[in-house]
């Protein structure tokens, strides 16, 4: 049976059997390690291990928060919170690495992390109930609201194909250092949502883009500015239904981080592990072709962690 009727049909051994191949396809990347050439890592996979754990041997091999976060700085933390569903369903980041994240920032020395979304569900609703609110309070950060044009200022992407002008959320702007933390799931328009996807969430209009190549929209925006750091969230992944998915049955449980500096190769690993060929994912294989990351992972200096117990 084809990936595709897995979708379709989303019931039984057709479920089972899509999620023993990411098994697979997760076992596969880990195991295809190339020997370490010396210097820095490009990308880091981790696996086996709760988010807290992952992350904080993934950003170890990166040279710590330090590398990326000076003192003073001023933080921008945007995880997927888009839709009014408990973490359990995976349609959102995982509050549990949304907390650490911050964690390490503010410890890095950090002025002040600030966290948003502009979601699609009711705002405070999902706020609330993807546990990233509470999550965010708790590591001693500041969540924000996205859900009004007035947050958002007009910028020019003078590197985009379609897109050419869209209103960023000011926080961005205004940022010294911007982590992107996406989770990776389903998609129904842009077949999968990771790195690139989760900007949608700092523009006011996405709408636009949905109706004038999504794909092509999505390549686009990253030639304006790209994140500081991308964090995948592939604890659990959304199998189907996205991106919000319709109950649990439509999750696995992988307990996979991907980390990069550059998102097209974070959104290539991910697609990867979800068993989808990043040359297949257009808005993938655009961004490398217009040189915004690059998909070719065989050429990048990975650190593969598996974590024990």
């Amino acid at each position: 049976m084809k990936r595709r009727e897995f979708i379709r049909n989303g019931t039984g051994a057709g479920l089972a059997a899509w999620a023993a191949m990411l098994t697979g396809n997760l076992n596969s990347f880990f195991a295809s390690a190339i020997p370490w050439q010396g210097g820095a890592y490009d990308l880091v996979a981790v696996k086996d291990g709760e988010p807290e754990a992952m992350f904080d041997k993934a950003i170890e091999s990166l040279g710590g928060m330090g590398a990326f976060v000076g003192k003073g700085a001023r933080v921008v933390v945007k995880p997927n919170i888009g839709w009014d569903v408990p973490p359990e369903r995976a349609a959102t980041t995982h509050p549990g690495l949304v907390r650490r994240i911050i964690q390490h920032c503010l410890q890095a020395g950090a002025s002040q992390v600030h966290v948003f979304d502009n979601t699609c569900d009711k705002w405070n609703n999902c706020y609330t109930h993807s546990g990233i609110e509470q999550a965010v309070k708790d590591a001693g950060g500041t969540i924000v609201p996205g859900n009004a044009e007035g947050y958002y200022q007009e910028v020019q992407v003078p590197g985009g194909r379609r897109l050419k002008t869209t209103k960023v959320h000011e926080l961005i702007l205004e940022s010294d250092v911007f982590i992107n933390v996406p989770v990776l799931k389903h998609h129904s328009s842009a077949d999968v949502s990771i790195a690139m996807k989760n900007l949608m969430g700092v523009v006011w209009d996405r709408g636009w883009w949905h109706r004038n190549d999504l794909h092509q929209c999505i390549a686009d925006y990253c030639t304006h500015r790209k994140p500081d750091l991308n964090v995948v969230d592939g604890y659990r992944v959304m199998l189907k239904n996205g991106p919000r998915g319709v109950s649990v049955n439509d999750v696995v449980t992988l307990k996979t981080l991907i980390i990069s500096t550059d998102i097209v190769a974070a959104d290539a690993a991910a697609a990867k592990v979800f068993g989808k060929e990043p040359s297949d994912v257009p808005h993938i294989a655009t961004a490398h072709e217009m040189g915004v990351g690059t998909m070719d992972l065989d050429k990048l200096n990975i650190n593969r962690i598996k974590m024990q117990g």
